[in-house]
């Protein structure tokens, strides 16, 4: 059996702010919703928290990273 390390991403949706970094660093993973906000590609959004989660591959979380660190906010947490 093969085992892969995975990462996952939450993003406190309601506290971003729409400056679209993420976007940018990491377009295969996220992308600007209609109301301003950046907003993971994939994943569930939780009703009760508005937060969005999603796993991923590590080795295919670089950018994830990047948009994490990079966050003006901080919003974007891998854990």
């Amino acid at each position: 059996m093969l085992y892969t390390d995975k990462m996952k991403i939450i993003q406190k949706h309601k506290d971003c702010i729409g400056c679209g970094t993420c976007v940018v660093l990491c377009p295969d993973f996220w992308e600007m919703d209609e109301g301003g906000k950046a907003k993971p590609k994939q994943g569930r959004r939780n009703e009760k928290t508005g937060d969005y989660e999603f796993e991923i591959e590590d080795s295919k979380g670089v950018c994830n990273k990047d948009a994490a660190e990079a966050c003006p906010v901080q919003v974007i947490k891998i854990v």
